[in-house]
């Protein structure tokens, strides 16, 4: 790469949607340089922390047979895969983003869906049934919940490597350690190329379009603190320590709309003592997903989240916030022997906080910093409140709630009663902003007039308007991948007409 190098399309990070933009370009007939801030072995973004799994419309067993080649016979006998249809990803798209979400952009997002899977299947990525976190087994079935059906084999990492390795095949130019300081941008002619740090000099490189890609401004701690308000600096960020916010700031600085939900953002209960950014080695362990199936409380030992509102996938994402908000940003999930098996693996890693007890005393006496008494008074009257005349059932919202409390639960209620007893220390772990850049319907970023930017086009966390509030589990990778193809394809037809 040389300041003389002329290029159709330069993509502006290394994660999924920058390399599904990279592809889509690619295959459209674009020369496609891809400028990852990142070095090689940290490369990928948010996208490498992931668990690789994709929220999409499919249709029943067919699809699921077709995406998953190794499916077996065993496997189809006894798994109800159910079926996820437009109108059902419509639905919780609107219900969980309090009707905010952009009705254009969400209509892409959940109508292309379907197809981004097969098309991350001719790209060489190898899809499997997400068993043991989308499905549980009972009276020897599998029935699959919560719209998320399908994973990446080797997870976010394998998803990564599977599209750098198509990338190159392709023929795509790829530079590690190359930030991106600012966008190259000229009166009439639009954005014309980028000025980046690579190989210790300052250098100006030349497209004809360029596609920002480079993810939210989750690991800046002063826009944390200015964007989504106080406290929010002492989050522990989930993923990339990259992503700071550079592509949305250069694209504000020459005109660039702002929109969506600057205020909002996607966060979970995460390891209260989890490093202060994402790593390849840790990070997948501080994951404390299944709260679900215990309760939650806060230091003075009262609970303040209704657990079993919903499926973990709707939940998930604004009870980080929550904890957030407790006293000294943590919370303890606590629960009993019924229901240990139902725990997520993270929970019997080595990189928990941790304590056990064969008595809810003895656990409560270990709790040094929570409140003991107003503790135990919480389990005694949430253990006396739960309806266990309702069967409970993991795979489905039973119904099986805990009336008449300060904070109600509405689903999977059990009685703490039954040794051992586990309780686990949770923070705040943010993973990605809600904020972004006003793009129209073909990824084309425009300005505060509300005009095209010539030559200049968004996907992936940059692009806003698309969550709100709260965010349907496993909808980013699925978004990553329309609108990174979606701005690819049209970078590069912009670029090829002249």
């Amino acid at each position: 790469m040389s300041e003389d190098a002329r290029y159709d399309v330069i993509v502006v990070g290394g994660g999924n949607a920058a390399l599904c933009a990279a592809i889509s370009a690619r295959n459209a007939g674009g020369s496609v340089l891809l400028l990852e801030r990142a070095p090689e072995e940290e490369r990928g973004g948010n996208s490498t922390f992931t668990d690789g799994k994709f929220r999409a419309v499919y249709n029943g067993l067919e699809d699921v047979k077709a995406l998953v080649p190794d499916l077996t016979q065993a496997e189809i006998d006894t798994t109800d895969f159910g079926e996820y249809t437009e109108n059902d990803f419509f639905d919780d798209m609107a219900r969980i983003t309090q009707m905010r979400t952009d009705p254009d952009l969400c209509e892409i997002l959940v109508r292309s869906s379907r197809d981004a899977l097969f098309w991350l299947k001719e790209q060489g990525i190898r899809f499997m049934a997400n068993y043991g976190r989308q499905a549980y087994k009972v009276d020897g079935r599998f029935k699959f919940w919560g719209g998320t059906t399908l994973v990446v084999s080797a997870g976010g990492p394998g998803l990564v490597d599977g599209l750098y390795t198509r990338a190159e095949k392709l023929g795509v130019e790829i530079r590690y350690e190359a930030a991106v300081k600012s966008l190259v941008h000229e009166d009439g002619r639009g954005v014309t190329g980028v000025r980046v740090f690579v190989d210790g000099e300052m250098k100006t490189v030349r497209s004809k379009a360029v596609v920002l890609a480079c993810g939210g401004f989750e690991a800046n701690a002063e826009w944390r603190a200015k964007y989504l308000g106080p406290g929010w600096d002492l989050a522990k960020v989930r993923g990339s320590r990259f992503n700071t916010g550079d592509g949305l700031a250069m694209a504000l600085q020459i005109g660039a709309q702002p929109t969506g939900h600057w205020s909002g953002c996607h966060a979970t209960a995460w390891e209260r003592y989890a490093a202060d950014f994402g790593n390849s080695s840790d990070t997948i362990q501080y994951q404390r997903h299944s709260y679900t199936f215990g309760i939650v409380v806060n230091k003075n030992g009262e609970r303040f989240i209704d657990e079993g509102a919903d499926f973990r996938n709707y939940t998930y994402a604004k009870y980080g916030q929550e904890v957030l908000r407790q006293p000294e940003q943590v919370a303890w999930q606590i629960y009993d022997g019924k229901v240990l098996h139902l725990l997520t693996d993270e929970y019997r890693s080595r990189l928990v906080t941790k304590v056990s007890a064969d008595t809810i005393e003895g656990l409560v006496e270990q709790l040094d910093e929570v409140n003991r008494e107003r503790l135990l008074h919480t389990i005694e009257t949430y253990n006396a409140a739960v309806d266990t005349s309702v069967p409970f059932d993991a795979n489905n919202l039973d119904g099986r709630a805990a009336r008449g409390l300060p904070v109600p639960r509405s689903n999977w209620a059990n009685p703490l009663d039954t040794a051992p007893f586990e309780a686990y220390a949770v923070t705040c772990g943010i993973t990605f902003t809600f904020g972004g850049l006003k793009i129209d319907l073909k990824g084309q970023v425009l300005d505060t007039d509300g005009r095209p930017i010539r030559g200049l086009f968004a996907a992936g966390e940059m692009v806003g308007g698309i969550f709100y509030h709260n965010y349907p589990g496993a909808s980013g990778l699925t978004s990553g991948t329309v609108f990174g193809r979606l701005a690819g394809a049209s970078a590069a037809a912009a670029a090829l007409a002249g």
